[in-house]
């Protein structure tokens, strides 16, 4: 049997993974905002491309 991983689960599997590390990153409150602030940004540009 083959694993078969489209584009879209690879991408939503990097955007995780980039958000944990990012999260985990965070020190404040303010820093936590900005990081999700990121993450949707990313998620937005992802769904757009792959509208297009």
């Amino acid at each position: 049997m083959k694993l078969r991983v489209t584009r879209s689960k690879m991408i939503i599997a990097l955007l995780a993974a980039g958000a944990g590390v990012v999260l985990s990153a965070c020190n404040t409150v303010e820093g936590v905002g900005k990081d999700i602030e990121a993450t949707g940004d990313a998620i937005s540009d992802t769904a757009r491309d792959a509208k297009d």
